[in-house]
């Protein structure tokens, strides 16, 4: 793809809050949609997400109860994706997953393993001051949020719209998730939803601040 080509898939982008219900996402681009999740970058490569795809029409009616955001989303979209985010037991320096993923994913050898881990424990607490399990849900969040970025560009360069979601009660949603979803919300909190599929009315042009407004060169 050119410079311009990708300018437009940015263009194309916008929060499509109704879709079309005859239109459904075809598997392979779906899949394709997915893989750049996996593949985003995440803060020392750790990865502290799961992505949930609920299609099951009475799990989005469920789900609709708290997510004053997604009604309309849940009732049409083509696919719509949970971004749960890892919370403290997993993402705590000293944690079992920690060190597994250094050692089993990452295939790291002992002594580079004890060196990264040290940077690890070091960033956790001074760094970033991550000392206490909301400061670092919301660390682990801005990296989940990387891979919803990449998920919402992926489409919108294949004409695939998306729309990302906040708008729901975040404590009654995981309650939902561990009673019907299976979700264990001592590991995992729901971080944001997202749908995607085709629009059924074109959006008005993108509104922005100039470049100029937004950068400063030094």
């Amino acid at each position: 793809m050119n410079k311009q080509e990708i300018l437009s898939a940015f263009q194309f982008r916008h929060a499509c809050k109704e879709f079309d219900t005859n239109k459904i996402i075809p598997k392979d681009d779906f899949d394709f949609i997915l893989e750049t999740a996996r593949l985003s970058p995440s803060s020392f490569g750790f990865e502290p997400w799961h992505f949930v795809v609920v299609q099951d029409k009475n799990l989005r009616e469920l789900l609709k109860q708290n997510a004053w955001g997604a009604p309309k989303k849940l009732e049409t979209a083509s696919h719509f994706v949970l971004g749960l985010t890892m919370k403290a037991p997993l993402t705590k320096w000293d944690s079992e997953y920690i060190a597994n993923f250094m050692k089993e994913v990452q295939q790291l050898p002992e002594e580079t393993i004890k060196g990264k881990g040290k940077f690890y424990e070091d960033f956790q607490k001074s760094d970033f001051d991550l000392n206490n399990e909301r400061h670092l849900f919301d660390w682990a969040t801005k990296q989940n949020y990387i891979a919803l970025g990449n998920m919402m560009t992926a489409a919108a360069m294949i004409g695939i719209d998306s729309c990302p979601i906040e708008g729901f009660n975040q404590k009654i949603s995981e309650a939902i998730l561990a009673e019907h979803f299976g979700i264990d919300t001592t590991q995992y909190g729901l971080a944001y939803m997202v749908a995607f599929g085709y629009r059924v009315i074109d959006p008005r042009p993108k509104t922005r601040r100039t470049i100029e407004e937004v950068v400063t060169w030094k």
